[in-house]
């Protein structure tokens, strides 16, 4: 890499250990990668609640094993599946007063998301109701305003999120992220991703590949590279969703990732906007 871009990087969706499905790192595997490249953070996900008191063993564990000889820092969110009782306002209280970053909307148990797979939608968490939130997502988004989070929209359907976006922008949430629009789960048209940026000034978070089933992946970069062009760089934020097994090491995937974009005439101050600048802004660090 023709400037050290992994320097202070920036991921803000990665999958560890433990978790239902096997990952390729635990948390403190993650951690001591991250440290290796010089990472400057990282959000741990899940799809099975919070990450928050993983994070904070990390960092813990970053203190006594290396001393104050680097400037990692772990962070943590809450997904809103119905292993957390769906919409909870109590449970991402209580994640926001611990530490939380991102409060992520269902993901597994999204309506949207349970229809793709072909599964039973009966136990989905609904975020919308009669063409508006339910009650306890607008406590949810007054919550994450409040914290200055992150909302992400998780594996809500694009006509969902267009309700959940504006909803949010009017209750004066700050921190908006399209969760992988590209994912054919979410299937966000490119359309609708331009307008989602226009008309609301969200990010975009573009993801290293897609799960397309049967431990299969697809590449992502061919399309993002067009979306950043579609866009512009500055409302795109690179990050990997990585942790598969499936797929390269999450410091080999983050690199390749800005390789390519490089490669393809994309400019190192622009790739580092989208890895440095934008999570960083998030992240409030």
């Amino acid at each position: 890499m023709r400037m050290d871009l992994m320097k202070g990087v920036i991921d803000m969706h990665v999958h560890t250990n433990p978790d239902l499905r096997l990952r390729a790192y635990d948390d403190f595997e993650l951690m001591e990668a991250a440290i290796r490249v010089g990472a400057r953070a990282i959000v741990i996900k899940t799809h099975q609640g919070s990450t928050v008191d993983r994070a904070y063993l990390c960092n813990r564990h970053n203190e006594i094993v290396h001393g104050k000889m680097n400037d990692f820092t772990m962070f943590g969110g809450i997904t809103l599946n119905r292993v957390v009782g769906g919409m909870n306002p109590k449970a991402v209280d209580v994640a926001l007063r611990m530490g939380a970053k991102v409060v992520w909307l269902p993901t597994q148990s999204a309506k949207n998301h349970l229809e793709k797979m072909k599964q039973d939608t009966s136990r989905c968490v609904e975020v919308i109701k009669d063409g508006r939130i339910v009650p306890e997502l607008k406590t949810i988004l007054e919550l994450v305003r409040d914290y200055d989070a992150v909302l992400g929209t998780a594996h809500i359907s694009p006509e969902e999120s267009f309700t959940v976006v504006e909803a949010a922008r009017n209750l004066g949430v700050k921190k908006i992220v399209v969760t992988h629009p590209e994912w054919w789960v979410v299937d966000m048209s490119v359309e609708d991703q331009i307008r989602m940026v226009k008309d609301y000034g969200v990010i975009l978070e573009r993801c290293y590949a897609q799960n397309m089933g049967g431990g299969t992946y697809k590449s992502n970069l061919p399309d993002n590279l067009e979306i950043i062009k579609e866009v512009g760089y500055k409302n795109v934020m690179v990050d990997t969703d990585g942790g598969q097994t499936e797929n390269p090491h999450w410091e080999l995937a983050i690199e390749e990732y800005m390789q390519y974009l490089l490669d393809h005439g994309i400019p190192e101050e622009q790739v580092y906007h989208m890895t440095h600048t934008i999570p960083a802004g998030l992240l409030g660090i």
